[in-house]
């Protein structure tokens, strides 16, 4: 096993030595921070939405910071502001909690566009403006967001521009009856602490590997397809107003890469880019008054499109594994 697989490895033990169940949610967490990408993750209260994002980020190591999203905030209460300096007679910059290698919006949709939108050039450019001067976050930098999709009172709809900022949006389930027993007897009493395993410098160390997994042509093409077809389908009499853009095929291509580092490859299978297709693309497209009229959701056509669209084949391994099916 090779070096980057055991730390890997050890990482993922870490984290599920406190979250019990979730192993989708937890892989595609590994997934965003090997690929270099944000992370939105929605579901009910109480699924451990907060709780994998802070294990998460204590076992990569880093600094950390969590930020409570409400509806008071306002923008420099995350970037910061510029303050005076009495005994200086001038102003001085003081960064915001957004300056950290991992941050923590919890609740991010319990904050006003203003305050969503200020997360815009830090998820984008990795950096700060504040009144002229601008500010780089550390590397490596992720912003972990959890969202509530129950509550309709003092909550606010994401923009699409910030939801296309987000390589990946988890839908976390609740957990079964047999989770939740698990859960009472880990965390009802002296619950366990995760071990820092990495480090910053390991964590790039291996954002690095994740870049040099192998994609082969067909299967960078298939990624393609699955995007342009969602495109393909947008249009005035369709269901989808808008498709997904070309950051989705970069956030499939680039997350594929680390979930085949993270499932011990050093390639891309089909089977990679199919797995993500939900979480890379559902959340981007755009759906029309009519489909929303009929309850029509965005899994659903990333449903048709992965089914229209057919996984090329590239070793006979896989051609027996399809026939074996």
């Amino acid at each position: 096993m090779t070096t980057e697989g055991k730390l890997l490895e050890e990482a993922l033990f870490e984290v599920k030595r406190v979250i019990v169940g979730q192993d989708r949610m937890v892989e595609r967490l590994f997934t965003a921070i090997l690929a270099r990408g944000h992370c939105l993750l929605e579901g009910v209260p109480g699924v451990a939405k907060t709780l994998a994002a802070k294990t998460l980020a204590h076992v990569a190591g880093g600094h950390f910071a969590r930020l409570q999203f409400t509806p008071d905030l306002v923008p420099s209460d995350i970037t910061g502001t510029r303050i005076y300096r009495p005994s200086q007679e001038a102003f001085d910059i003081e960064p915001g909690p957004v300056i950290a290698n991992v941050v923590l919006a919890d609740e991010i949709n319990r904050a006003p566009a203003k305050v969503q939108s200020a997360l815009l050039e830090v998820m984008g450019e990795h950096q700060v403006s504040i009144g002229g001067t601008t500010l780089p976050v550390p590397e490596p930098f992720l912003v972990l967001a959890t969202q509530n999709p129950i509550e309709s009172e003092g909550v606010y709809r994401l923009p699409e521009a910030q939801r296309d900022r987000f390589l990946l949006k988890v839908e976390v389930a609740a957990p079964s009856e047999s989770e939740e027993l698990a859960i009472l007897y880990r965390m009802s009493v002296d619950p366990p602490s995760p071990r820092r395993v990495l480090t910053p410098e390991r964590l790039i160390a291996l954002q690095r590997a994740a870049d040099q997994v192998f994609v082969h042509h067909a299967v960078a093409e298939y990624a393609v397809r699955l995007v342009c077809s969602t495109r393909e389908l947008a249009g005035p009499e369709s269901r989808l107003a808008h498709g997904a853009g070309p950051r989705a095929t970069l956030g499939l291509v680039a997350a594929a890469r680390a979930l085949a580092l993270l499932r011990g490859r050093g390639y891309v299978l089909p089977k990679d880019v199919g797995d993500l297709a939900h979480e890379v693309i559902a959340h981007r497209l755009v759906l029309s008054f009519d489909a929303l009229a009929d309850g029509i959701t965005p899994g659903e056509i990333v449903d048709e499109v992965l089914t229209a669209v057919q996984q090329p084949r590239i070793s006979p391994r896989q051609a027996a594994q399809e026939a074996v099916a």
